[in-house]
């Protein structure tokens, strides 16, 4: 089976619209690349929260009707992709309660490192839990009574987070955007008509016709009221920039614009410098579709080599469908893409694509090319080996699942029956984005981890916490029915 890189979430939040519900929808319809398991919107009228959420991709969950009813001038949204807590409806955001504050609505990107112990400490307390997402200890967190004597209980709450976090927050009068001390995942400020919009990616501002004003710094806190935006350094000290890398190189839409940065044009440079590192002589440059188109542009303008679509992609597959015969033994490859046999017969091909991480589909597409008459395959990547799993909220699997972390790149070669294959240095990655290495977060690929972590940890943790909780519970019972002897 193969493994693909999984999104994890998009996030989503209006103030001060009269459409926001359907403001949101098409933020999140634009955010869609981001996951696709579940979505969820949350609007408020100044005095009552309504929420709808579903399973599945946006254009499923709503229609005109739903958004007509999700009635107020402000709204949360969320569309997810599990990395941590499995995939069901209970788990679906934007997650919402009650407490003495009033109504509070939370859609979070990113995975938080020590969420585990946080609910410990909670449940100690007697909170209750709905979910086994890590968001929902931040729900909780934030209900609590301030004990500490913390001049801002929103602060002290967001020190006590770790990890990867943005963050929209809705109560009854004000929206909130946070991003973690070191700045993971993205998060950026626009604003349509005379309202306030916060977004996970700049792309959702271009479809609904707002202006992007700035990102959200790394540990800043924005609260947005009738007041206008206020900001707040929730981490005074200087911590390192840990941007996720991976957001370049294959998560963001090629179309946003991330720290000042156009994605597809760091793509391109990506391509270039690839082409600069690895040249050979070839008659073709073709990519990877979607992922690989970019970086394979600059390949082939760099290294001045024709370049083709050769591989078609099959824009309507879905996410899931059944397993073909035995008759049909390449059913799997060719139902997303299908190759154009007479532009590579007799032909040089450099093919690349943005990631190798198991290898099997990259396996397959070099098979399909050889036997369609493919002369020579030559695979060039653009980014570096991945040697590491994340922590941090995309779903790499764990290194032992990692191809490049158990081989050589000339054995990874050989597997794929490839003339030859390389990648995109770590230094040359960094320098196409134009910052430097200390901006960015790189642990999947050179091991250095900006937070610490429980290398135990995974997706499935709270899962296997109540497992636990159960199999306690019934040890208890057996034990209680023993015949003890006085």
């Amino acid at each position: 089976m193969q493994y693909y890189p999984k999104h994890y979430c998009g996030v989503f939040g209006i103030y001060g619209h009269p459409n926001a519900a359907e403001l949101t929808y098409y933020g999140l319809y634009a955010l869609q690349h981001r996951g696709q398991e579940s979505a969820g919107i949350v609007t408020c009228d100044g005095r009552q929260f309504r929420e709808h959420k579903g399973m599945g991709l946006v254009s499923q969950i709503f229609n005109g009707q739903i958004l007509h009813d999700l009635v107020g001038k402000m709204a949360v949204g969320h569309t997810r992709y599990s990395t941590t807590g499995s995939s069901n409806i209970r788990n679906a955001q934007p997650l919402t309660g009650n407490c003495l504050r009033g109504q509070i609505a939370v859609a979070h990107n990113g995975n938080l490192t020590n969420a585990a112990a946080l609910r410990d400490e909670l449940e100690s307390r007697g909170v209750m839990f709905q979910t086994t997402v890590d968001s929902e200890v931040i729900l909780n967190l934030l209900a609590q009574p301030a004990t500490d004597g913390h001049d801002n209980h929103l602060a002290s709450v967001v020190q006590r987070l770790e990890g990867a976090f943005s963050l929209i927050i809705m109560t009854e009068n004000e929206l909130i955007g946070v991003r973690d001390a070191h700045g993971f995942r993205p998060l950026s400020i626009g604003r349509v008509d005379d309202a306030w919009v916060l977004a996970s990616e700049t792309c959702a501002f271009d479809l609904i016709h707002a202006k992007f004003v700035r990102d959200v710094e790394p540990g800043e806190i924005v609260i947005i009221n009738r007041d206008g935006l206020q900001s707040i350094k929730a981490f005074p000290e200087q911590k390192r920039s840990a941007f996720c890398m991976f957001e370049y190189v294959y998560f963001a839409r090629p179309d946003s614009t991330i720290a000042g940065r156009n994605v597809y044009k760091v793509r391109v440079e990506m391509g270039r410098q690839l082409a600069r590192e690895y040249p050979v002589e070839a008659d073709l440059v073709i990519p990877v579709p979607d992922s690989g188109v970019y970086a394979s542009l600059g390949y082939a303008e760099e290294s001045g080599i024709h370049y083709e679509m050769a591989f078609i992609r099959n824009h309507y597959v879905g996410r899931s469908f059944l397993q073909p015969s035995q008759l049909i033994r390449d059913f799997n490859v060719r139902v997303k893409l299908n190759l154009i046999e007479e532009l590579v017969r007799d032909k040089r091909v450099i093919i690349v694509d943005d990631s190798i991480v198991r290898g099997t589909t990259c396996k397959a597409r070099v098979k399909t090319l050889k036997d369609a008459g493919a002369k020579e395959v030559h695979v060039r990547v653009s980014c570096p080996p991945h040697m590491n799993s994340c922590v941090y909220g995309i779903d790499f699997p764990d290194r032992s699942k990692l191809m490049a972390a158990n081989h050589s790149v000339d054995a990874i070669r050989e597997y794929l029956n490839a003339d030859s294959l390389h990648y995109l240095s770590l230094e040359g990655m960094v320098k196409a984005t134009g910052f430097p290495k200390e901006n960015f977060c790189l642990a999947c690929w050179d091991g250095n981890y900006p937070v610490p972590y429980d290398p135990t940890t995974d997706k499935e943790i709270i899962e296997r916490r109540r497992s636990r909780v159960e199999s306690l519970r019934e040890s208890l019972v057996k034990d209680t029915a023993q015949i003890r002897l006085l």
